[in-house]
């Protein structure tokens, strides 16, 4: 359990007091003048070829945060000294690098094709949340790829069209793309998913298998429950009555609508309390938080236990489903590349910056070579600059007379800025406020609601998965433990590129934690989560993560200290757009929205990110993005 593992690094609550001196430090007055920036060639480790390569906490780092959180803090500018001009002038800047920043930049492009843009991303690797994580473990030829952020092209089916606009142009054909996947490996080695009913819920653990064709009432009886909770369980799935008699069934979806699943489970059904405590993770992977926040109403729409006696109508969701399963229904087609949605980051990227990859192409991009050096050149029509968080943004002049913007960025030694014929703000919209002072206080307001949901991936290289074989288990959710879900990465071979096949192969195992508080509701749930995630030190995810294994995996003959190779935890603290949803949102379906005003272009400037939209999907960012450039091209 105590076998280190090299290259940790400090959350900002662990180094809060060192990082603070460090900023003091590093944002002091320039001395002297700055002329313009020239090639500028991104730092990575020895031992890492790119970002993909880093192990130890990535993602939403104590360095990716130091200045947002320092603003946000109101101590950053007493310290910070006066933006020092850098001489550069694009027709586009791009504030925030993910899915939705890269995809503004590609099609303002594609529309512009001689323009200059430059993005600027506070984080040291492309892509935002679409994060890729590779290990090289002894004996394999090449990487073994993982994904450490946005996984999937989930529901291709009901993208948006401006999604599908850009997977056509880059040449992804889904279906080729699921093709690649091996959907029936661990079902023929008899391996399938799982509840693992933890020591933290139920003060004992026993591992309950799921397989095909088993009832709901043989396996409910391995469950370590209380008596009459088994047999409300076994109602819920098998037989539960109409809990609404005599409404109608827009009364009863207006029911749901203002209740939460646990709510649901304890106040409706009157289940025993043990029933409640089963179920409360069901949601949390998918949405970064629990039945105490998750609705009825999606929990219907998701098919969950206890409604099949309401007589409602499975064809189509209800008016109060959330938008993401509103427009996703019934579309169950997900497909992904092994390093999940970072390869249609790097695909776009390539395409615009000369030299940056070997290949750009949907069966390339995987295995291909990339240079990092090349990112940032001066003679380039479009630059990436990383570890450069923006600080400012401002028209010049009137908003609605300006005709050019200035950005402010830190650049890790003070303030530079650059010139802009437009500026599209990528980045999370609570930021937005700190960045645009001038904005309407009504805009501000709206901005500030857009509170990302957290989340924490962990991609762990163990050195084979027998363990797994011998309980013929590939995933198992947790009822209470930190981690919510744990799993083995899904076989996706491309070309060049082999998953492994066999047990005693390395292969990358995936874990999930959802800190939000989901008692308080997503919002306030949200603040407290990700505040005690600041607070956490990697030694203690990296001893949960072990732990949890173990407890796992330790019956099929799991060794933590021998059979973990590598641990990447990406840290994701603002992580999941929040998704309007009942009962938490009152104004849900009618409106009006407050991202209807949060979006609003104000002069040059115009706002991106699946916070605008909201919805924590891939194609929502590209949606956002198109839509702002839209805006500013008008």
């Amino acid at each position: 359990m105590d076998r280190p593992i090299s290259r940790r690094d400090f959350f900002d609550g662990v180094a809060m007091s060192v990082g603070a001196a460090a900023l003091v430090t590093a944002c002091a007055p320039l001395q002297g003048g700055a002329g313009a920036i020239g090639t500028r060639r991104l730092r990575v480790p020895k031992e890492a070829a790119s970002p993909a390569g880093l192990t130890g906490l990535q993602g939403n780092t104590a360095q990716a945060l130091s200045v947002p959180h320092a603003m946000r803090d109101d101590r950053f500018w007493p310290y910070a000294g006066t933006p020092q001009p850098t001489g550069e002038q694009y027709d586009l800047v791009v504030v925030g690098g993910g899915i939705s920043g890269v995809s503004a930049a590609f099609e303002w492009q594609f529309r512009n094709p001689d323009a200059r843009i430059l993005i600027l991303d506070n984080h040291d690797e492309i892509g935002g949340h679409a994060r890729r994580n590779e290990f090289r473990p002894a004996g394999r030829p090449g990487p073994l790829v993982g994904c450490g952020g946005s996984r999937s092209i989930q529901a291709h089916s009901a993208w948006t069209a401006e999604g599908k606009l850009l997977l056509g142009r880059l040449g992804v054909e889904p279906e080729k793309l699921g093709g690649y996947l091996d959907r029936q490996l661990y079902a023929g080695l008899g391996m399938y998913g799982g509840v693992m009913c933890d020591r933290e819920t139920f003060g004992t653990e026993r591992l309950v298998r799921l397989p095909p064709g088993l009832t709901p009432r043989q396996w409910t009886e391995r469950l370590p429950i209380a008596e009459q909770a088994r047999k409300d369980l076994l109602t819920l799935y098998e037989s539960p009555p109409d809990w609404f008699p005599g409404l109608t069934p827009e009364q009863k979806e207006e029911r749901l609508a203002a209740l939460t699943y646990s709510d649901f489970l304890l106040k409706v059904c009157r289940a025993h309390p043990d029933v409640e405590l089963f179920c409360r993770t069901m949601s949390s992977a998918e949405w970064a938080y629990g039945t105490q926040a998750f609705g009825a109403i999606d929990a219907w729409s998701s098919g969950y236990p206890g409604f099949q006696g309401l007589g409602l109508d499975s064809a189509k969701p209800s008016r109060y489903s959330s938008p993401s399963l509103r427009k996703e229904w019934q579309a169950g087609d997900a497909y992904h590349f092994p390093e999940g949605n970072q390869a249609l980051v790097r695909m776009m990227v390539g395409r615009m910056i000369p030299g940056f990859a070997g290949a750009t192409d949907m069966d390339g991009v995987t295995t291909t070579s990339y240079d990092y050096g090349r990112l940032d050149q001066s003679a380039n029509p479009v630059r990436f600059r990383l570890s450069s968080p923006v600080v400012s943004v401002s028209n010049d002049g009137p908003p609605g007379t300006a005709t050019t913007a200035t950005v402010g960025y830190f650049d890790g030694h003070g303030i530079r800025s650059v010139r802009a014929g437009s500026v599209v703000l990528a980045c999370w919209n609570t930021m937005i406020p700190y960045l645009v002072t001038d904005l309407p206080y009504e805009q501000k307001q709206a901005l500030r609601e857009a509170v990302k949901t957290p989340l924490v991936s962990a991609t762990v290289q163990v050195r084979g998965w027998e363990a797994w074989r011998r309980l013929g288990l590939s995933r198992a959710r947790w009822t209470g433990a930190y981690w919510c879900v744990s799993e083995l990465d899904q076989p996706v071979s491309m070309p060049g590129y082999h998953a492994p096949r066999g047990p005693y192969e390395p292969v990358n195992v995936h874990l999930t934690a959802a800190p939000c508080r989901s008692e308080l509701g997503p919002g306030a749930g949200s603040v407290a989560g990700r505040h005690a995630l600041l607070k956490t030190p990697y030694h203690h995810l990296e001893f949960t993560i072990r732990d949890q294994l173990a407890r796992l995996l330790g019956p099929g003959g799991f060794d933590p200290g021998a059979d973990i190779e590598a641990i990447t935890v990406n840290r994701w603290g603002h992580g999941y757009a929040p998704e309007y949803c009942r009962p938490w949102h009152a104004f849900y379906p009618d409106g009006p929205f407050p991202a209807d005003t949060a979006r609003r272009r104000h002069g040059r400037i115009a706002i991106a990110n699946s916070d605008s939209v909201p919805a924590a999907r891939a194609d929502a960012a590209i949606t956002a993005a198109h839509r702002a450039v839209a805006d500013l091209s008008v």
